[in-house]
């Protein structure tokens, strides 16, 4: 998609294709023209400081694709001004997928989506690029601080707005928050979910028989 000074455009050859053959490209022309802003309207700048969830899509310089998840406290993902937020990359599993992503790839698609309250989300897609701690906070003085141990931001992704547009709420699920210890900044493995799905245990197994694991 493309941008003008209000709102974006469609100009993806594969969105209008599809568009086109199911008959809805009339009500997507609407969706672009009442929904789709390129900039962080003031409800949308209110609502991002209300999240505690983020999603996130990237991929790498081929177009291989990743998403993951990101928490914290209300407003760990500050709006710099209305076209620019940025959010923390905390301490993880070392692997840095999406900022691997990023270094090669600026596009991102965040997708924030609240359960709780407003049952609603919003969709953000821009270009980001990676900023370390000290250096954002002398040009943001109000960049969020950690509020319990082990949640320092190692860098932050900052993201320039190109597309904001709202996730209807029709099939976002109702749900209740339950109380929860968060342990910031951990490395122990039980805590941080340890062997959940069996791949360790997997590996170990086809390992010891010298072979890989079959596909499917």
């Amino acid at each position: 998609m493309t941008q003008n000074s209000q709102h974006p455009t469609a100009t993806n050859v594969g969105e209008r294709h599809v568009q086109n053959v199911l008959g809805t490209s009339e009500r997507a022309s609407r969706f672009y023209r009442d929904q789709m802003l390129d900039h962080l309207n003031p409800a949308m700048r209110d609502f991002v400081a209300e999240q505690e969830m983020l999603f996130i899509a990237t991929s790498d310089s081929r177009g291989e694709c990743d998403s993951s998840f990101r928490c914290g406290p209300p407003g760990f993902v500050h709006v710099i001004d209305d076209r620019t937020l940025a959010y923390p990359e905390y301490r993880g599993n070392g692997v840095f997928a999406s900022v691997g992503n990023i270094a090669q790839n600026p596009h991102i698609g965040l997708m924030f989506l609240d359960f709780f309250r407003h049952r609603i989300g919003l969709h953000v897609n821009g270009r980001a690029r990676l900023v370390e701690d000290e250096r954002l906070r002398e040009h943001v003085p109000d960049l969020p601080l950690p509020q319990i141990p082990g949640q320092k931001a190692l860098m932050w992704i900052v993201v320039e707005v190109e597309e904001a547009y709202i996730h209807c709420r029709k099939h976002i699920p109702q749900l209740h928050k339950g109380s929860s210890e968060e342990s910031w900044g951990t490395d122990d493995t039980l805590r941080k979910g340890g062997d959940f799905f069996g791949a360790k245990r997997d590996g170990e197994y086809w390992r010891a028989r010298g072979t890989e694991a079959p596909n499917g």
